[in-house]
């Protein structure tokens, strides 16, 4: 085999098997024989053709395109999405209730309220059980839920109006208990 440099000559004469393209021979050979500088395209080498050289951009280029659509798509999915930091508040536990069945103002109506509420507090709860003023909570619910009218529960902003409500009454009731939210886990009104 011979170098393109003139008057450079190399012979080598290497029994090799058929053998995988990380052998040792082949490396040796590759540090021994420099590209030459300028005589042709390092991306495509002597003796690659140009038909697999495109074939290769074509793959590089698929490539980038895929990991700019995964990053826009990303990018694009976070922005409508608020971020762990900003959906955390500033309760630390819960606390909940029994169901509720109340009857409630229907006007001369048989009306109902089956409700299940679980608190959200900003401070751990008591270990233990007889702290917490269960009894309390339970009849500030009740006379909240009591007077409340069937057709306004069933309104569109009837159970934000009902938290709005409860919300005062529960933190009056019991202060140290630090009441923050008021999830609705079952409602049903009946008529």
């Amino acid at each position: 085999m011979q170098d393109s440099l003139p008057g450079t000559r190399l012979a080598l004469n290497i029994d090799m098997p058929e053998a995988s393209p990380n052998s040792a021979a082949i490396a040796s050979a590759k540090d021994v024989n420099p590209p030459s500088s300028g005589a042709s395209d390092p991306a495509s080498g002597p003796g690659l053709p140009a038909k697999r050289t495109a074939r290769n951009k074509n793959l590089v280029y698929a490539v980038i395109a895929l990991a700019l659509t995964v990053v826009g798509l990303r990018y694009w999915l976070r922005a409508g999405w608020p971020s762990g930091a900003d959906t955390r508040s500033e309760v630390e536990s819960t606390l909940a209730l029994d169901s509720f069945v109340v009857n409630l103002d229907g006007g001369g109506q048989r009306a109902y309220l089956h409700v299940g509420i679980t608190l959200g507090v900003s401070r751990a709860l008591p270990q233990k059980k007889e702290d917490v003023p269960v009894a309390a909570l339970r009849d500030a619910v009740l006379s909240v839920l009591s007077s409340a009218r069937p057709d306004q529960l069933l309104a569109s902003d009837g159970k934000q109006k009902l938290k709005a409500d409860l919300l005062p009454a529960l933190q009056g009731r019991a202060p140290d208990l630090g009441i923050e939210s008021i999830y609705f886990t079952e409602f049903l009104v009946q008529m």
